[in-house]
């Protein structure tokens, strides 16, 4: 099984999420728990920023975390500067390589963001730090230039290359082509960053480890700008169960840190969000609750244990007579399942009443007042 490395972003691009700040003291909590999940890598902010944005990443950066830590930079020796007074044994200097981006936003040309980036890169190694490259918009820009820039980042030194779906306009199979082709035509590690807009960034993120990517961005509950990033949770399992790959995760540690996330950003989880949300492994239509009786495996792709999530079973309008059955076995009140049948109609008359389950409370008080008999 191939080694996929994950680097999170949701202390620097999961923070830019409209509404959300993490105070100093958030981020040494989530870094540490980041850590304790085992990613590989956490982007922890941007220094150039100053303020409590600066005494967070140095506060981060002092706690000798196994996950190599890294700042986020524009291709500015100051900005670069601003990181290695914080500590920062790590930065990534980004700057945008399609010319959309160079000539709309910054009014520069090609050859200036290869001499600026320079700047920035000789910089960061005079002050002893190891550095990745960022290309931004790599999406949309030329590929012979975003080689250029590619091969430039490897003569500096860079330890690998970011390949950011910064409007996540990518679809997976244009991905799995790009990535290949960039992969083949430089020396560089890739690492995969991609955005959420089309709802494509966990399956993008997937196509570009088939096209060859070493590293993948994430961020936990897919935080990010506009719709957010490739999802850590999402992009942890799927990795592990729709391909020949591994990663240093702590499966189990997942929901906790979703949690951990969802409470510092005041983001809720909605309750069907993969992996994590609170009804993903609950089940109420009849024909997947007998299927899931007799094994689990016929409706779920995974173990709801890997994660440390629970199965569960409730009564709605969809329910057969199998689930009623079963349920009531559990709760104690057992049943035949013809009688389970006569049952059936009451629960669902008051599922629909309730407009949407029954639970064992309401259960009881439905069977006094209609059990056969």
């Amino acid at each position: 099984m191939r080694r996929v490395y994950l680097n999170d972003t949701t202390l620097r691009d999961g923070e830019q999420t409209p509404g959300v700040a993490f105070s100093a003291q958030r981020k040494v909590r989530l870094a540490m728990l980041l850590d304790e999940a085992g990613v590989d890598g956490i982007e922890v902010g941007t220094p150039a920023m100053g303020g409590q944005e600066r005494d967070a990443v140095e506060a981060v950066c002092a706690l000798g975390l196994k996950a190599r830590v890294s700042t986020w930079n524009r291709s500015l020796a100051a900005d670069v500067r601003a990181s290695l007074d914080c500590g920062a044994r790590q930065v990534h200097i980004a700057l945008p390589v399609s010319d959309r981006q160079l000539e709309r936003k910054l009014g520069k040309s090609r050859s200036w963001a290869l001499g600026a980036f320079t700047e920035a890169a000789l910089c960061a190694r005079e002050g002893g730090a190891a550095f990745t490259a960022g290309a931004e918009d790599a999406s949309r820009a030329d590929e012979a230039f975003l080689l250029e820039f590619a091969q430039c980042a490897a003569v500096l030194g860079a330890e690998r290359l970011r390949y950011a779906d910064t409007v996540g306009v990518l679809e997976p199979l244009g991905t799995w082509r790009r990535i290949r082709r960039l992969c083949r035509g430089q020396p560089l590690p890739v690492e995969i960053h991609t955005h959420n807009d089309f709802g494509l960034a966990t399956a993008n993120s997937l196509a570009a480890v088939r096209g060859g990517a070493a590293w993948v961005s994430v961020t936990v509950n897919g935080l990010g700008e506009r719709a957010g990033n490739a999802a850590l949770e999402e992009v942890a399992l799927a990795l592990r169960h729709l391909g020949p790959y591994r990663t240093g995760m702590d499966l189990l540690l997942l929901r906790c840190l979703a949690r951990a996330v969802a409470r510092a950003s005041r983001r809720a989880l909605p309750p069907g969000k993969p992996v994590v949300g609170t009804q993903v492994f609950t089940h109420e239509a009849g024909i997947h609750v007998d299927g899931i009786l007799r094994d689990p495996a016929n409706y779920e792709p995974f173990d709801p244990a890997e994660v440390g999530g629970t199965r569960r079973l409730v009564l709605g309008k969809h329910t057969g007579s199998a689930a009623l059955a079963h349920i009531l076995d559990q709760a104690g009140m057992s049943v035949s399942r013809e009688e389970a049948r006569e049952l059936l109609p009451l629960v669902r008359e008051g599922a629909i009443r309730a407009g949407g389950s029954v639970d064992l409370a309401q259960l009881r008080a439905l069977l006094s007042s209609g059990r056969p008999g």
